[in-house]
């Protein structure tokens, strides 16, 4: 019986992490570029991401899957870095966003990436809320 509920205790979990993790996700997208998968920035930036062209690998970055799939890509090894030199820890929301935006500032963001990674935490934190109280 105890190892059914563990069971159960960790697929309890597993959700709520992934249900997490997509929050951040649809956050870093409302906040790069409104949800718009033909969005292209002031540097070439392209996807609802907002994604460098030097790190877009190819494909069509107006395809939402193909997006999240390149920036999830590119986000697994900044996180493993930040992991390494931070005993092993994951990033807070505003650590991702930093991660994300100015990863060379992860440690001392300039007060831009600041202001806009305040502004992704908060609204994480709103959609994990309104996630909970459904």
């Amino acid at each position: 019986m105890r190892i059914k509920a563990l069971i159960v205790l960790v697929a309890a979990f597993a959700v709520l992490s992934s249900a997490r993790a997509m929050d951040r996700w649809a956050a870093l997208s409302m906040i790069e570029s409104g949800d718009d998968d033909s969005a292209v920035g002031s540097l070439g930036e392209v996807s609802r991401y907002q994604i460098r062209p030097y790190l877009w690998p190819g494909g069509n970055p107006h395809n939402a899957g193909a997006a999240l799939d390149v920036a999830q890509k590119i986000m697994k090894a900044r996180i493993a870095k930040f992991e390494h030199t931070h005993n092993n820890r994951g990033p807070t929301d505003f650590e991702f966003y930093v991660l994300w935006n100015a990863p060379q500032e992860v440690n001392h963001p300039c007060r831009a990436v600041t202001k806009r990674a305040e502004r992704f935490a908060n609204l994480v934190r709103r959609s994990s809320a309104g996630y909970a109280s459904r």
